[in-house]
């Protein structure tokens, strides 16, 4: 059973211990402010932790590192001019004031249009485009979500996408659910395939375990590139986190 998380600091940095009922001690780092976090068995101590934490400390400050050093866009405004990503591609926002309905449309492959009535303000700019990100997720991963399921012999899950401050996907291993980050629509498309595939490994196993790392290596033999390749995409002015 999972008990509250508690903190230490190790050498001027703020570590995050969650004990489970694992058999191995599991330390990460995530975006996009360096975050370090220890899953830990239930039986290890605040001292292990340490020296866990101290015996890496090399490859934390470098990951660290490479988190400060990502590329953020600034809070979206939805006016002409702006980037905008979309399947790991960047694009010059154009806004087309006047429309009878919203809509976006991509023009080749540098700009993206957003359609809009006339005299729609920063909300409702967004929410239309917002609402075809939405869309665009949706149609993409409806077939990978019935795809993996069949794949890793499972029946296919319910499913939903929603925006989520910290993790790129999460699982309810008891409702049998799995959620998606809107903001897998900007990332590569073979991002999408390894959050999906994560969530739906955590079916089979619910710790990030050797036996899951075996399973991902199983049915994704590339999750590490893709992983890697997630966390090299430039983030949104929200506080994004690597599941």
């Amino acid at each position: 059973m999972n008990t509250e998380p508690r903190h230490i600091f190790v050498g001027g940095i703020r570590v995050e211990i969650v004990r489970k009922g694992i058999k191995n001690l599991h330390l990460a780092v995530y975006p996009p402010h360096g975050r370090v976090r220890v899953a830990a068995p239930l039986t290890v101590s605040d001292d292990a932790v340490r020296l866990a934490v101290v015996n890496r400390m090399g490859w934390i400050k470098r990951q660290r590192a490479k988190f400060e050093a990502q590329s953020r866009q600034s809070i979206r405004e939805y006016v002409s001019g702006e980037t905008h990503y979309f399947l790991g591609q960047r694009y010059r926002l154009k806004l087309v004031d006047g429309a009878n309905a919203g809509r976006v449309q991509i023009r080749g492959s540098r700009s993206i249009e957003l359609h809009v009535r006339a005299g729609s303000d920063q909300l409702i700019r967004e929410r239309v485009f917002l609402a075809w990100y939405r869309q665009e997720l949706r149609n993409r991963a409806t077939p990978l979500v019935e795809k993996w399921a069949t794949i890793m012999g499972i029946a296919v899950p319910a499913w939903g996408i929603k925006r989520m401050k910290t993790k790129w996907g999460t699982c309810n291993v008891e409702a049998r659910r799995i959620w998606l980050n809107l903001e897998l629509i900007k990332k590569p498309s073979q991002c999408l395939d390894y959050i999906i595939v994560h969530e739906m490994a955590h079916f089979f196993e619910r710790n990030h375990s050797n036996r899951f790392v075996a399973l991902m290596e199983r049915y994704l033999p590339q999750w590490q590139l893709a992983r890697e390749e997630l966390n090299a995409e430039p983030l949104s002015h929200e506080d994004w986190q690597a599941n």
